[in-house]
C-alpha cells in the first residue's frame, strides 16, 4: 500500500499537479462559520438578482480556505454549476498579458522608455483628434510605459465621442488576426496625447501583438509556454478545446428593463466573443479559464511570481509592476473593467493592475496595496499582500448592476481573525 501511495504522489509531482492545499481555516487566522457569509451573499444573488451561479475561492497565506460553487450553469437551472466549468474571464486576460510582457522586459527585449513605434512602426504617423475636432500631431513620443499604463492615447470604441465612434466603424474586434488588427488601428486618431490622461483601452491587445513580435511565437502558444504549462494551468486558453466544451458556460447579459439576465450570443469570429473559431488571440480580453486556474495564477503572483517550484517572473519585478506608475497628475482611475465606476475606483494603477492606495476612500473594507481586476462578464480576482489573502470569483453575467465585488469583500474580510495589519 505505501508503495502504491509513494506511486501516485510522484507520478502526480512529476506532471505538476497544481492544486493548492486545503486548510482548516481557524489555523490561519479565519473563521469557518464567518466564512459561511460568502455562502449565504451567493445564494442571495442567486435567489434575489437571477445571477445562474457563482464560484468563489479564498486562499490565505497559499491555502485554500474557501471553494465553493453555487446555482447552475444556466438560466433554466436543469445543470449544476461545477467547480471546474470554464467561464470567459474577458479582462482578467490582461494581468496575464502583462506579466508576458514583462517576462521579456526582464530578458532584455525591450525598455520601458523604448517608443512603441520602434516594435510597431504602423504607429509611425498616428495623430490626435483633439477636443475642437481637429487632428493635430503627436507632441510627444508614445512609449512603452504608456501602453502598459493605459496613458498612451488609445480607446476601446464604447463611448458615443468622436473617437469611439471612428473605433467602432473599424470593427476592429472582427480583425483576422493581430496583425490585421494593428493596421486598422493606425488609420484611427488617438483620443489624446500620450502621457496626459489614463483611459481604458485596447493598449494591451497591442501589447500582445509586441509580444508575438519579440518572441517569434503567437501569442496563445507564448502563453501556454511560459505560463500555462510551468503554472500547470491546465484550463486557460483563448480557443476552447473541442473536448471541454461541455463545460463551456452559456453568456448572459442583464437586461435591466426585463430585470432578468438575458442569453448573450456570440458573434462568429469576433475577438472577445467567439471563443471557439479563434484567429486574433486578444491579449485585452480573450481568455477562458476556470476559478481555479486563475487562483493558481493569482497565487503566483501573491507568492512573488512563485508556485509550486516554477519562477515565471522575478519578485522584484513584479513589485515593480504592483506599485503606481501614474503621476500625481493623472488621477481617478479604477479596477476591474469598469475603471470608472465610483464604486470601485482606485486611486493607482501599476503594470496591468489597479492598485488599492487608500481602502477609505473606496468606502470599502481592504488594504493599501492591494492589487486586482476584473473581467466584463462579472469576474474578480485580488491580492492582498498584507493579509496574504488572494480571492477568485467567477460569474458569467455581462452589464451586471449589482455590487458583488464589494459585497465580496466585505464577506472576506470579516471572516479575518487575526489581522497583520498595522
Amino acid at each position: 500500500m505505501k508503495e502504491f501511495l509513494c506511486i501516485v504522489i510522484c507520478f502526480f509531482a512529476n506532471v505538476g499537479y497544481s492544486q493548492l492545499i486545503e486548510a482548516n481555516p481557524e489555523n490561519i487566522g479565519m473563521s469557518s462559520e464567518r466564512l459561511e457569509r460568502i455562502t449565504e451573499l451567493s445564494k442571495e444573488y442567486i435567489n434575489d438578482f437571477n445571477i445562474p451561479g457563482i464560484v468563489t475561492i479564498v486562499s490565505r497565506k497559499g491555502k485554500i480556505v474557501y471553494y465553493k460553487a453555487f446555482g447552475s450553469r444556466d438560466v433554466q437551472g436543469e445543470d449544476k454549476l461545477l467547480k471546474d466549468d470554464l467561464f470567459r474571464i474577458y479582462s482578467m486576460t490582461k494581468p496575464v498579458t502583462a506579466v508576458a510582457i514583462m517576462q521579456l522586459y526582464e530578458q532584455g527585449k525591450f525598455s520601458l522608455n523604448d517608443p512603441v513605434s520602434k516594435f510597431l512602426p504602423e504607429f509611425n504617423n498616428l495623430k490626435v483628434l483633439n477636443e475642437d475636432g481637429v487632428l493635430e500631431d503627436v507632441s510627444t513620443t508614445m512609449r512603452m510605459h504608456h501602453l502598459l499604463t493605459h496613458t498612451a492615447g488609445f480607446s476601446y470604441g464604447f463611448s458615443d465621442d468622436q473617437v469611439d465612434i471612428q473605433y467602432s466603424n473599424a470593427d476592429l474586434f472582427l480583425s483576422e488576426n493581430l496583425e490585421d488588427f494593428v493596421n486598422r488601428v493606425a488609420k484611427l486618431p488617438l483620443k489624446f496625447q500620450p502621457g496626459t490622461r489614463y483611459h481604458y483601452s485596447i493598449a494591451v491587445d497591442l501589447t500582445g501583438l509586441i509580444i508575438e513580435r519579440l518572441s517569434g511565437q503567437s501569442l496563445d502558444k507564448y502563453f501556454t509556454e511560459n505560463i500555462f504549462e510551468p503554472l500547470g494551468m491546465k484550463d486557460t486558453f483563448f480557443r476552447v478545446p473541442k473536448n471541454k466544451r461541455g463545460r463551456f458556460l452559456t453568456r448572459y447579459r442583464y437586461d435591466i428593463k426585463n430585470k432578468k439576465p438575458v442569453e448573450y450570443p456570440a458573434n462568429p469570429g469576433q475577438a472577445y466573443s467567439d471563443f471557439i473559431n479563434v484567429s486574433m488571440f486578444a491579449g485585452g480580453g480573450g481568455l477562458v479559464s476556470t476559478a481555479m486556474d486563475y487562483m493558481i495564477f493569482a497565487e503566483c503572483l501573491r507568492n512573488g511570481g512563485e508556485f509550486n517550484g516554477k519562477r515565471i517572473i522575478g519578485a522584484k519585478t513584479l513589485n515593480y509592476m504592483t506599485s503606481n506608475h501614474l503621476p500625481p497628475s493623472i488621477k481617478g482611475i479604477g479596477r476591474g473593467e469598469s475603471p470608472n465606476d465610483p464604486s470601485i475606483s482606485a486611486t493607482k494603477f501599476g503594470l496591468g493592475f489597479g492598485i488599492i492606495d487608500n481602502p477609505n476612500i473606496n468606502s470599502v473594507i481592504g488594504s493599501k496595496g492591494t492589487y486586482s481586476w476584473g473581467g466584463a462578464a462579472g469576474t474578480i480576482f485580488w491580492v492582498d499582500p498584507i493579509e496574504e489573502i488572494v480571492v477568485v470569483s467567477m460569474i458569467q453575467l455581462m452589464s451586471s448592476p449589482w455590487s458583488l465585488r464589494n459585497d465580496l469583500r466585505v464577506a472576506t474580510y470579516q471572516s479575518l481573525t487575526d489581522t497583520y495589519s498595522d
